[in-house]
Parts: C-alpha cells; structure tokens; sequence
C-alpha cells in the first residue's frame, strides 16, 4: 500500500504543501489545469528551488490579478462544483473549504453559511487548497500519517485585528491534533494549512514503518533563524518488506488502581471506548504491602490520547497515568459475510503474510443468530468457520 508521511518540523501552510507534493513527482502542469478550469482571473503557479538554513525545497507562489472580492462558501464550493476537476478532487476541495467555514463559523458565532472568508477566500488561497486537493488524488497514496505540528507563537494581524498563535481558525481547526512545541516567533501553521491537515490526515505520530520511494519538500515564504523552513513529504511502500503487514502507532495508556470497585473499572472502560478507544483490558496484579490491584491499560490513536487520558483521571482514583507510542503490524483485514443453516453471519477476513486467508466470525453477530435460532454460540461460530472453509474449497 502506498502511503505518506508529513514531517512538519516547521509548520504547515497551503503554498508549503502544494511545493512538497510538485517535489515529490506531481506535475505542477496537471494542477494548473486543474486551477485555470475554476474560472478565476490569471491565476498562474510558478515555482522555483530555494535554500532554506542551506537546505533546499521547493517554493510554489500563485501569481494572479489584483482583485478585493471577499467570498462566502457558497461562491467557493460554486467555482469547484463548475470545475473539470475529477469527482475525487472536487471532493477533496469541498470538505476542506467546509472545515475551514465551519472553524471560521465557531469563533466568530455565526453560521456556515454567514461565513465570509477574507485570506482564506483570496485567489491565493483558493488555489493552495484546490491545487494540494489536486495533487494529493495524483500522488495516488492511500493512507496520509502527519508528525506532531507547530503552531509558532507570537502575535499576527488578519483581517478581524492583531490575534494570538494559533490564530482562532488554526486553533479550531487543530483540536484532537497533536502539537509539538516550538519557540519560533512566527505563523508556523496557517488556517489552510491546518484545514488541510484536518481533512487529509488518517493518523498523526512517528513516521511509520515504510519503504521510502520518493522526498519532496515544500518552502515556506521566509527564512527562519532557528531551523529550516520546509515541509517535508516521505512517499513509499507501508509496512515491513517481508509481507503484507501493516504498520501504524498507538498510544498505550496504562494506570494501577487498588481502591476501586468493579463497577468503577467496569464503567470507566466502556467509557473509554465509547470515546474512541482501540481497547481497553484489565491484569490483575500485587502492589506494594501485598495489596491485591488492577493494572488498567487503555490502547488508543495518539490523537486521542489526551480525552481518553482525561477519563481516566476524571472517572478514576488514579493520580498518575503512564504513557507511551508502540509500533505495531496489523493483518490486513476485509468484512465478509459468509451463509449458515440459521441465515448471514458477518465475520472478517484476515490476509497472513504468506497470502492465506483466514476467518473470525462476529462475536456480536454470532451471539443474534444463537439467541434468534436458540442453538448454543460455538455452534454457530463453528458453522461460520465451516462456511468460510467450504467456500475457499469451491474458488
């Protein structure tokens, strides 16, 4: 499987991403088509190699007329519906003008269709977001991961007056999103940067495993003191090169609890996966002074790391809970329905990395057909398993 890894050790922006994906292999040529069919008046990319703190990327500006028009959503979602662009890419752009509206929308009070865009609805703007919309459904990757993010700090003046780093829209747009600290006084990540972020990003952590095939990086418009100003974009093969594992990241939440009940756990742990736990277990364990516990141990993606953090706290007696990333490699995995005697049961088939196929039916699913049909669960399950063998025979 093809994947992408965005390493933004200075921020992110539209212009860094659209240079990142043109130096990784994307024509710029094939995204200025896509912008010229928008409809809007002499918008035209250059772009040219830089140094920044001696390192070379690749720097994209959008030349276009002078204009003052400022632009609701509907005006923008309007040029991209007329668009020759491919259903995927128009796709792309929308939902990242929507999370852009829908930020805007919130810090300002109003409604998404009240919004009126100023930087954001600029023919610069327009065509950062439209062209990274573009040249992400060209690069072809089917997962996006996205390092921590910097915001910079400081002070900046927009449209509404001087505001803080990040700016109301950056910051609306980044809640769930890890950020990394950073004392460059400095925009780092701009709103579009951010709503692309948002609407591109499957997972945010450490590069994952992958073989690297292609290096892009991407300039921001100045030259920092402190470190170079690039977005940089790794694209390869994911996962280990001996099979067809996936690779990703979880965060491992884990705490000891000695003076709460079973119900307490019990409660905690359906809490947590109602809020996007990937598992939560219990192991019982002996403290200090013998005292008979429970090691709670919460698995989760690192963007929810915090909130989850935060129940155990709030639901628990615990003072202090342990944290770390874990790599892991994961069977790819499709859902697959197979026929028994009592009707459907639904399952999943797992890939090994020798190419065999293997089934799990549904506990969930399992469990109604044995209380519908009143025959024990493992017959059922069996029966599944059967399905699934008997129809690998006949292929």
């Amino acid at each position: 499987m093809k994947i992408a890894y965005l390493d933004c050790a200075s921020g992110i922006s539209g212009d860094m991403l659209l240079g990142a994906l043109m130096d990784a292999g994307v024509e710029l040529g094939a995204i200025q088509e896509g912008i010229d069919s928008l409809g809007l008046p002499d918008c035209r990319l250059t772009s040219a190699e830089v140094r920044r703190r001696g390192f070379r990327g690749l720097k994209v500006q959008v030349q276009h007329a002078p204009e003052k028009a400022h632009r609701h959503l509907h005006h923008i979602t309007g040029m991209i519906d007329g668009s020759g662009l491919t259903e995927r890419q128009k796709d792309l752009a929308r939902r990242v003008f929507i999370r852009l509206g829908e930020a805007e929308a919130k810090v300002h009070g109003t409604t998404l269709q009240k919004v009126h865009f100023h930087e954001v609805g600029a023919v610069d703007s327009i065509a950062d977001i439209v062209g990274a919309a573009i040249g992400w459904d060209l690069l072809g990757a089917q997962r996006l991961v996205c390092s921590p993010i910097p915001t910079g700090q400081g002070t900046i003046e927009i449209a509404h007056g001087r505001v803080s780093l990040p700016a109301p829209a950056t910051a609306e747009l980044l809640r769930g999103v890890p950020l990394a600290a950073s004392d460059v006084q400095a925009e780092l990540t701009t709103p579009t940067g951010a709503a692309l972020v948002a609407t591109l990003v499957d997972e945010f952590g450490g590069l994952p495993a992958m073989t690297i095939e292609g290096i892009g990086c991407g300039a921001g418009e100045r030259d920092l003191p402190q470190q170079p100003n690039l977005l940089r974009l790794l694209v390869g093969q994911a996962g280990p090169a001996e099979g067809s594992l996936l690779a990703d990241q979880v965060c491992v939440l884990q705490t000891n609890l000695d003076d709460v009940t079973g119900q307490v756990i019990g409660d905690c742990s359906e809490r947590l996966l109602a809020a996007g736990g990937l598992d939560v277990y219990t192991t019982p364990i002996q403290m200090k002074k013998n005292r008979p516990a429970i090691q709670l141990t919460v698995l989760c993606r690192p963007a929810d790391a915090d909130q989850l953090e935060q129940i155990l706290f709030r639901e628990t007696s615990t003072l202090g809970v342990r944290r770390w990333l874990a790599g892991r490699h994961k069977l790819p995995r499709t859902p697959h329905s197979v026929g028994t005697a009592w009707g459907p049961v639904a399952g999943k088939v797992a890939t090994l990395p020798d190419g065999e196929r293997r089934f799990w039916p549904e506990y969930d699913d399992c469990r109604r057909v044995a209380l519908q049909h009143q025959v024990p669960l493992q017959q059922v399950m069996q029966a599944a398993c059967q399905a699934f063998t008997a129809s690998r025979a006949a292929e």
